[in-house]
């Protein structure tokens, strides 16, 4: 149980709300057009992102924000110490399948690490969330969250050994594939699209997701405290930590989020 925290409460309902914004879209014909990097972008993607930026305004004009569908300059973020970091639809691949893996990610960044963390699946309507020293929670909100406290906590699996290994269900790549086969025998995989991997093994469902093809750091940083507050962790594959607007550009390294394991 966690104690009601007002920042956390108005996140989160930011989330669910942005989520009811994409499913408006969700059971009609999806008109896609594509970015300059060839991603695909929907009607859903700018109406959820639009909704997030201005709730999250409304919260504290003086936090500015970084989101996929709204970039900012290095020039112009590399000072920041603390702001929002947003996918407002993440996996649009997955939306566009209608499989319902897609999610909506904010998270709060200071001193370049995630500080606090919202994922929300619009299709099932769990809701996960975490902030630093509170610990990692989920609850199913079909309708706006009114109390944290009734969100269960989550902690990662600490079983033996890992067996259960996500596959990332849009970008599996032969990096992936070798890297499986050299270091588990008999593993058992784990299909999830977008950030809901984070989430697998957040709540134990499933042992590591190892991270090979490109990501963007709005992609990795609402799951990365989900994961850290359940109990597991989040590392490059050299085992160095991940920072966040620390660079020009917003990709990640190769990472692997983990349970309770050493790898």
């Amino acid at each position: 149980m966690i104690e009601n925290n007002n920042l956390l409460l108005k996140v989160c309902n930011i989330a669910i709300q942005a989520g009811e914004e994409i499913l408006k879209y969700y059971n009609d014909d999806i008109e896609v057009t594509h970015k300059d990097d060839s991603s695909p972008l929907t009607k859903a993607d700018l109406a959820s992102n639009k909704m997030i930026l201005n709730a999250l305004h409304e919260l504290d004009r003086t936090i500015p924000i970084l989101s996929e569908e709204s970039l900012v300059e290095w020039n112009q973020r590399k000072n920041w110490t603390t702001y929002w970091l947003v996918d407002p639809l993440d996996g649009t691949k997955e939306f566009i399948k209608k499989n319902g893996e897609f999610t909506v990610n904010i998270a709060l960044i200071e001193n370049n690490k995630s500080i606090l963390g919202v994922i929300y699946t619009p299709v099932k309507s769990d809701l996960y969330f975490a902030q630093k020293n509170y610990g990692s929670f989920k609850i199913n909100s079909s309708s706006k969250l009114i109390d944290l406290k009734e969100a269960k906590k989550i902690f990662v699996s600490n079983h033996s050994s890992i067996k259960r290994i996500i596959g990332s269900r849009s970008h599996s790549n032969q990096d992936f594939d070798s890297w499986v086969n050299k270091n588990f025998p008999n593993p058992v995989i784990v299909q999830a699209g977008s950030s809901l991997k984070f989430c697998l093994i957040a709540e134990g469902v499933a042992d590591i997701y190892p991270r090979f093809g490109p990501t963007s750091e709005w992609d990795i940083a609402a799951g990365h405290i989900i994961v850290d507050e359940a109990g597991g962790r989040v590392s490059t594959f050299e085992n160095n930590e991940i920072n966040y607007n620390s660079k020009v550009d917003l990709l990640n390294p190769q990472f692997y989020a983990i349970g309770n394991y050493k790898l």
